[in-house]
């Protein structure tokens, strides 16, 4: 297999896992995505379309949708009274954990045939595409002993 099938089956497989758990929560693999971001902190809608990739317009009916179920809030943003910020709320905050957690153990079996020394070159390979495209943050990478935390690089 070349590398653009292997990369495009990749991301197939894994917005399935996303589709999976969100199922599995009641979200959309895109309410999921923004949960996983919001997990870090509250974003300025500018900073949260760019980060997702979003259009004003989708980006606004995700957030519209996902505030109606109560996962997130508008709040204003303390250094532009003109702009506010998407939070977590407290229920979105617990969901976002849980969504969170099944999603790593799930994408985690992905590569479970490949042996440590397989998987550390995947994830270096895998790596080195997203810093070089300079990919945003987009998802927390778990820290066994303490559950989530901001990524190293990307």
């Amino acid at each position: 297999m070349g590398v653009v099938a292997a990369l495009v089956r990749s991301a197939f497989l894994v917005n399935a896992v996303y589709a999976e758990s969100g199922r599995e929560f009641g979200v959309t693999p895109q309410q999921g995505q923004l949960l996983c971001v919001l997990m870090a902190r509250p974003y300025g809608m500018g900073e949260l379309g760019a980060t997702l990739r979003l259009a004003k317009s989708s980006l606004t009916g995700l957030v519209d949708r996902t505030e109606r179920n109560g996962l997130v809030r508008r709040e204003p943003d303390p250094r532009d009274t003109r702009a506010v910020r998407v939070a977590l709320t407290e229920r979105g905050d617990e969901l976002a954990g849980e969504f969170y957690a099944e999603t790593c153990r799930r994408i985690e079996d992905l590569p479970a045939a490949l042996d440590p020394a397989d998987r550390d070159m995947l994830a270096h390979l895998l790596g080195r595409i997203v810093r070089d495209n300079e990919v945003p943050v987009v998802f927390v990478e778990a820290d066994a002993s303490n559950g989530p935390r901001t990524p190293r690089g990307g």
